[in-house]
């Protein structure tokens, strides 16, 4: 499997976004939280919700989202198929790209091991 990003390995449509938020399993790290449902199209899927209020400045809201981004590019084959929205929180403002890297990486890790690939749903097939 290539690291790359393509369409398919993103949540794009607000229902997507709302089976998750609705289904979901939360994680929390510090100034994120990710909610994550499994899935049935056999990897893992990022959507991302970095609001004004959490990060005011476009700029710092755009290198959070690029940072995530690429975290998950690298860190997809270790993670269950399922969708999963990275929430910023305010906390998040303060925390710099070397910080930033070190949470995405224990948040990744706990979602590998999580029980979310024992409860996708079964494929009708």
């Amino acid at each position: 499997m290539t690291a790359g990003f393509p369409r398919r390995a993103r949540l794009l449509k607000p229902a997507e976004f709302k089976t998750v938020f609705e289904r979901g399993q939360r994680l929390h790290e510090k100034g994120l939280t990710a909610v994550m449902a499994a899935n049935t199209v056999g990897q893992p899927r990022l959507g991302l919700a970095v609001p004004k209020k959490a990060v005011a400045l476009a700029v710092d809201r755009n290198r959070i989202k690029r940072q995530i981004r690429e975290s998950f590019r690298l860190n997809q084959q270790c993670l269950p198929a399922a969708d999963l929205v990275i929430l910023v929180k305010p906390g998040s403002r303060t925390l710099q790209s070397p910080q930033l890297r070190q949470h995405l990486e224990r948040l990744w890790n706990r979602i590998s091991v999580s029980s979310v690939a024992s409860s996708a749903p079964a494929s009708s097939a």
